[in-house]
């Protein structure tokens, strides 16, 4: 997108880490929307379906997207299988606080607030706070 800010000084990380966006297959993309703002220590790695991050969201320091879990989760055919995926929408004005994960399949709302240090690992409506491990709802925006 336009105007996307990727790291900020001076927020801690920005000379000791890195922002790593990683697209593994052919058909995997990461989108990133207009006048979005991601702070230090992000990653997103799209190993399926893709990550699409909407129109001017904020994202906190180390936070991670990830739209697969990358390998099978039955132990014969860990490094063998095909792992689960699932596309990853974060809608648009989102505000994803520090620390916070987004694993395959979650879709959020316009205008939603994910708390720091959250898990999320479903889907949310639009305008709500989110919080905690797993995440849940807390509040409405």
């Amino acid at each position: 997108g336009n105007k996307v800010n990727l790291g900020y000084y001076p927020s801690p990380f920005f000379f000791n880490g890195y922002i790593h966006l990683e697209s593994r297959s052919k058909d995997s993309q990461i989108i990133i929307g207009d006048n979005v703002f991601i702070n230090n220590n992000f990653f997103a790695v799209s190993d399926g379906e893709g990550i699409e991050i909407g129109d001017n969201t904020l994202i906190g320091i180390n936070c991670e997207i990830l739209d697969s879990d990358f390998h099978e989760l039955n132990p014969a055919k860990r490094t063998s299988g095909k792992s689960a995926t699932g596309k990853v929408v974060i809608g648009k004005n989102a505000f994803l606080g520090n620390n916070v994960k987004i694993t395959k399949g979650v879709v959020l709302g316009e205008n939603i607030v994910v708390a720091n240090g959250a898990v999320v690992n479903s889907s949310f409506a639009a305008n709500l706070i989110i919080g905690g491990v797993p995440a849940k709802i807390i509040g409405e925006v």
